[in-house]
């Protein structure tokens, strides 16, 4: 990561203007869609930028080197897990994130209930859903959702808060495009028909990242997670192992 704290305040300020107006354009207010900074692979200044800036959360996709970063963080700042999580790890990332956003199997979900009965405190998750039935992707299905979510709801340490998916990409800008809105559309749906189901409000739509911001708050979005807009590409070789 080679810019400024003031070079980052520019870019955030520009994103929250795109979250404004695109909340402007879907009749929503902006101060329901919140911006989530994806630090992976960057320095851990990248997260004290983002809570200096007032951000209250950032996300990363790798345990281990969101560990690294936690011990070397100077300022307080939420960690959000939203990379996919193997079973094994589940102890780990219920000890040292906030919230972990990919959870898409039964079997993680006993896990992580499990780690957080053990440290005594409830875990809040998110569910992630393949809603773009994309095979490169993680996430439950949408047809195996419901009964995600009812297992979800038995694990007396975990509170889920809502839903989290990842829009394929189409072989050009207009096909990824439909592509997002497809995929969006899909998991508000989705949430809906779950909230009344079960009873339980879902509240958050973990959806849209740089390129599709704009399409996800039109289809309910409340957290956009952004990384290269704020921070610039990605030092992919520098990334430590998983």
């Amino acid at each position: 990561m080679q810019i400024s704290y003031e070079e980052f305040t520019r870019r955030a300020d520009a994103i929250r203007r795109r979250i404004a107006e695109a909340c402007l354009a879907a009749g929503r207010n902006p101060a329901d869609v919140e911006l989530l900074a994806v630090t992976k692979t960057h320095p851990v200044e990248a997260a004290e930028f983002a809570a200096r800036y007032g951000l209250r959360g950032v996300g990363e996709n790798r345990v281990q080197e969101a560990i690294e970063k936690q011990a070397q963080c100077k300022v307080p700042v939420r960690w959000e897990l939203i990379g996919h999580l193997q079973s094994n790890k589940a102890r780990v990332a219920a000890r040292h994130f906030d919230r972990v956003q990919s959870v898409d199997r039964e079997k993680l979900l006993a896990a992580l209930d499990a780690a957080a009965a053990e440290f005594g405190r409830p875990l809040p998750i998110l569910l992630q859903v393949n809603a773009g039935n994309d095979p490169a992707k993680f996430g439950v299905d949408l047809a195996d959702a419901p009964r995600l979510l009812e297992a979800a709801l038995g694990c007396t340490h975990l509170r889920v808060e809502g839903l989290m998916t990842i829009a394929p990409l189409g072989t050009d800008a207009a096909s990824t495009a439909a592509h997002a809105a497809r995929t969006f559309n899909n998991l508000r749906e989705l949430r809906d028909q779950l909230s009344g189901r079960f009873q339980t409000p879902l509240r958050e739509l973990s959806m849209g990242m740089t390129g599709d911001l704009e399409i996800a708050v039109a289809a309910g979005s409340t957290l956009v997670r952004l990384g290269t807009a704020l921070f610039g590409e990605r030092e992919v070789s520098a990334a430590p192992k998983p």
